[in-house]
Formats: structure tokens, C-alpha cells, sequence
């Protein structure tokens, strides 16, 4: 299971403002992905974490993703 931010439309964006305006709180979203882990070898590895360093963020490498209803 691997969690990030919610692809929101915009109806569900202005709900979700609203109720952060209604209890003068900063909300976030999530929505959980069922994805499995895909293997990588030490040149991959070390592509991906120079790309991580570059950039500050965290990637994960999968063979797939479905989202959770």
C-alpha cells in the first residue's frame, strides 16, 4: 500500500476549502494506491537516488498502480 496527495476535481476541491474555512484548518487528501515493489539493479539503484538527491524528493519504482475506491 503506498499513500499520496489526492487527484481532487474541482467540485471536491471547493467542498474541501469549505470545510477548512469552516473550521479555520488546512486539510489534506490522500488516497492509497495497492502497487508492488519492482526490482532494481545497483545501476538503476543508484540512477534513481542521483535523480532523488537532485530533485529532494523520494521515488519508488513499481510494476503497477491501481487506486483504492
Amino acid at each position: 500500500m503506498l499513500s499520496s496527495l489526492s487527484k481532487l476535481t474541482p467540485e471536491q476541491l471547493e467542498e474541501i476549502r469549505s470545510l477548512e474555512q469552516q473550521l479555520g484548518k488546512t486539510l489534506l487528501s490522500f488516497s492509497e494506491y495497492d502497487v508492488v515493489s519492482d526490482d532494481l539493479s545497483e545501476a538503476d539503484l543508484a540512477t534513481i537516488k542521483a535523480l532523488e538527491e537532485k530533485l529532494g524528493t523520494m521515488l519508488v519504482a513499481v510494476r503497477g498502480l491501481s487506486q483504492n475506491a
